[in-house]
């Protein structure tokens, strides 16, 4: 059921009742298979009798009806997939958090200059230490075939943790001969202790070679909890789809909270990169 919080200009959305709105706003009658969604809205007060949008969504649908760049936070956890974003639009911020298991997401207005927070709270970014001034960069370098073995070892827990390690160890060995110890050790340790793993793809309108044309960054990186973060430097973001296949290999490079600060940074485009009508 959708819901609205006037204390802090805030709704409780799905991707259902965001398609009524778009079908209002071009002066469309939602279809039928939306009728439901619709009349949820309506009960809320945020649709009229006639089908009119209410004035508190003036900010939210000038954002997604107009956007100039998208922001797409997609997690995956101990529960699944949770997809969060951020539309930038001519006039407003829109963020929206989603949650496990739930349909709707909650939408609200931040302020430009938080961006950056936001994106780093939605993938639940800590401060940590700085790594010692040259100290080496560390790199493990492996297979899909060997992440997918690991996995399914793990859907499968020994006893105990040592047993588990040994299922993982035995898994990544039958998948990837070329893993070898200490790194076979280290990549073992880094999937059992994985809290999530997340994505951020930016996307808007730019030119290329002159042209106009969709531009798109991204970022994929493993939150190890203790073990730190690593950026998944390999299959390489974006990815397109069927790009990846169990020879595709994975390297991940360890990283910590500063330098995945700047990384989220520089996802964002600047002025000078958007396309903007008029300009």
């Amino acid at each position: 059921m959708p819901s609205y919080d006037s204390s802090r200009a805030r709704f409780r959305l799905a991707d259902r009742h965001i398609a009524v709105f778009a079908h209002l706003l071009d002066g469309e009658t939602p279809p039928e298979e939306l009728w439901e969604s619709l009349v949820e809205l309506q009960r809320v007060g945020l649709v009229g009798e006639e089908g009119e949008l209410a004035p508190v969504l003036r900010d939210l649908l000038g954002a997604l009806a107009d956007p100039m760049v998208l922001i797409q936070v997609e997690i995956t956890g101990e529960h699944g997939p949770v997809n969060h974003g951020v539309v930038v639009g001519q006039d407003a911020v829109i963020a929206h958090d989603g949650w496990p298991g739930e349909e709707e997401s909650e939408y609200v207005s931040i302020e430009p200059n938080t961006l950056v927070w936001e994106l780093a709270r939605k993938v639940n970014l800590h401060r940590g230490e700085k790594p010692a001034e040259g100290a080496p960069e560390v790199r493990i370098e492996t297979t899909m075939a060997a992440l997918d073995a690991a996995f399914v070892a793990l859907d499968e827990p020994g006893p105990d943790d040592d047993a588990t390690r040994a299922l993982v160890d035995k898994a990544l060995v039958e998948a990837d001969a070329g893993l070898k110890t200490p790194a076979l050790e280290q990549f073992r340790d880094l999937v059992v202790s994985l809290n999530a793993t997340w994505r951020i793809t930016t996307a808007w309108d730019g030119r290329h070679d002159g042209e106009r044309s969709a531009m798109v960054r991204a970022l994929a990186v493993w939150d190890c909890g203790p073990l730190g973060y690593w950026i998944r430097e390999q299959p390489e973001e974006p990815i397109l789809p069927g790009q990846v296949t169990p020879d595709s290999p994975l390297v991940l490079a360890l990283s910590h909270s500063a330098q995945v600060w700047e990384k989220i940074t520089d996802l964002i485009p600047d002025k000078e990169e958007l396309l903007i009508e008029g300009e």
